[in-house]
């Protein structure tokens, strides 16, 4: 008998620390995640947008500014909110990470404990 599918999906990036952290407490807490390595995995405009909207932020807010793709992309905080996802989809290490989802609702694990809002 196969364990049940978990409701809860991260956006992992193993790399990272944060992301990490979170994955950790995650599975401290008992959830088993669908772990979705996005930089390995293409994501569409649609399924960024989607996220976008549960997290209730702007492209512009779950851009990561301080990576060397980022000053190559030319984009300002005024650029168009699908300029944005569409720098986000060609260089996937620009989104904001961790994301965890479950249902209809989003979390950025920063700081990591952001994500025990959705298990309550």
């Amino acid at each position: 008998m196969s364990a049940p599918k978990s409701d809860v999906t991260i956006w992992h990036n193993p790399r990272c620390s944060k992301s990490r952290q979170t994955l950790a407490l995650l599975e401290e807490r008992g959830v088993e995640p669908e772990v979705v390595k996005y930089l390995d995995t293409p994501l569409t405009a649609k399924m960024l947008k989607d996220v976008i909207g549960k997290l209730g932020i702007t492209p512009w807010a779950l851009l990561r500014r301080k990576e060397a793709e980022f000053k190559e992309t030319g984009l300002t905080e005024s650029s168009k909110d699908g300029d944005v996802i569409a720098a986000m989809i060609a260089h996937p290490k620009l989104i904001e990470r961790p994301i965890v989802l479950k249902g209809e609702s989003a979390v950025l694990g920063r700081p990591p404990e952001n994500v025990l809002e959705l298990l309550d």
